[in-house]
């Protein structure tokens, strides 16, 4: 019996026989990321376990963007526990205001991850690297300041779950509206501890920002990683990203893929030509519903951006849909490009004039709405459509507040509209 991509990241990072899905590794760690809110825990376990040196500096990702640019006196202290330790440890991948992005969008911008890798963070939403073709997955604060001492991890070898999307797209639907549907369709434990992987004729010609947008939601269906095929898309992405060698691959690329003879716990088909752009309605990602299908929803806010949707492609389609018109005067409509890169390319394109000249906020690249943290915290009763990753019970604010998760074309027709509604209505 042959091998998952999953399994075989595993069998790369592990010493003696080779293991299969249900095992128990400790695993050699590639990346391990914190950001300033879980970061400051690890920081304090890791002083507590009493090893001086992290196992790697080159190997520890510090990136505070939840809370920053620092909202209050708290939120200012969990910085400067990160940057303090940065410095103490010369950690060599620290990115702070001016220089960050929304973690999960920095990264892969700045080649820290790549394909065949072991990546945790303490984040949930880590799994946005197995669009690369890593295993990459969320853990505990603990689990974090243990790793940083030993460069292990000790994990459960996830079964697969092999998704295959096939026929050709509609107009305005992305890699969010693939997600959205697959999660509405198995629930948001649906796959709960098991290796999501993304196949078919459609993943192969999803372009690279969509893959990221689709690894990203996997663990909004419990899923343990969200795993893609590397490909050519991959590689052109990991060519042309700063610490690729030249516009070589690196030397530790490894094209992994599934065996033919794999075994997956199961195998879902899902034909696209079906699929309109989506909406996942409160209070969860799996409340979906195709946008043409909904009555009436006005909305207070719409945000546009996040590590879920806050790229450059992300951007234009929200420029294409308000280029030459306002958004509703009953609406705030704020946009976050999700890294200064990102932010410097919508200026030089001129994207960000046309948000301005539609009387939306670009804001710098910052987590702050997408947790309810700040920079569009909604009020009791208010609703708000979103192109971030959850609409849980307040999530976004008050929780009497309401949030709708959807593409950017969608959010951005409906900040025009002053309500939910499909970008070819407007």
């Amino acid at each position: 019996m042959g091998y998952t991509i999953a399994e075989k990241i595993f069998n790369k990072h592990i010493k003696g026989k080779k293991v299969k899905a249900g095992d128990f590794v400790y695993a050699k760690v590639d990346v391990a990321l914190g950001n300033d809110i879980t970061a400051p825990i690890a920081i304090d376990q890791f002083k507590k376990i009493g090893v001086k040196k992290v196992y790697d500096r080159k190997k520890i990702v510090l990136v505070p963007d939840h809370f920053t640019p620092a909202k209050d006196i708290k939120s200012a202290e969990q910085a400067k526990a990160l940057r303090e330790f940065a410095r103490e440890q010369k950690i060599v991948h620290y990115y702070e205001v001016g220089r960050m992005g929304i973690e999960h969008a920095l990264l892969p911008e700045l080649g820290i991850v790549r394909p065949g890798e072991l990546i945790i963070g303490a984040d949930s939403h880590t799994c946005t690297y197995g669009a690369l073709g890593a295993f990459a997955t969320g853990m505990g604060s603990t689990d974090l300041a243990a790793c940083w001492a030993t460069g292990h991890a000790w994990f459960r070898v996830p079964e697969t779950m092999r998704f295959i999307y096939k026929g050709k797209k509609n107009k305005w639907v992305t890699g969010k509206d693939l997600i959205l549907y697959t999660i509405g369709k198995i629930g948001v434990d649906g796959a709960l501890y098991k290796s999501m992987e993304f196949a078919g004729p459609v993943i192969k010609r999803l372009p690279i920002d969509e893959r990221f947008t689709m690894s990203n939601m996997a663990i909004e269906a419990g899923g343990k990683a969200g795993l893609i095929e590397p490909d050519e898309i991959t590689m052109e992405y990991v060519r042309s990203h700063k610490f690729a060698a030249k516009g070589k691959l690196p030397a530790n690329f490894d094209y992994l893929k599934s065996d033919k003879d794999a075994e997956y716990e199961t195998t879902i088909e899902i034909d696209v030509s079906k699929i309109e752009p989506q909406v996942s309605l409160p209070h969860l990602p799996s409340n979906t519903k195709a946008v043409s299908k909904l009555k009436t929803m006005k909305i207070d806010q719409s945000v546009i951006g996040s590590c879920t949707n806050g790229r450059i492609s992300d951007l234009r389609v929200a420029a294409k849909i308000l280029k030459g018109r306002k958004v509703h005067p009953e609406v705030r409509c704020i946009i976050f490009p999700a890294t200064q890169a990102i932010y410097r390319q919508a200026m030089k394109e001129g994207l960000l004039d046309i948000f301005v000249k539609a009387e939306a906020v670009v804001s710098t690249p910052t987590c702050g709405p997408c947790l309810g943290g700040h920079m569009g915290i909604l009020a009791k009763g208010e609703r708000a459509i979103a192109t971030t990753n959850r609409n849980f019970v307040g999530r976004m604010g008050h929780p009497e507040s309401e949030v709708i998760l959807s593409n950017p074309a969608v959010a951005a027709a409906s900040a025009v509209a002053g309500k939910v509604i499909h970008p070819n209505k407007l």
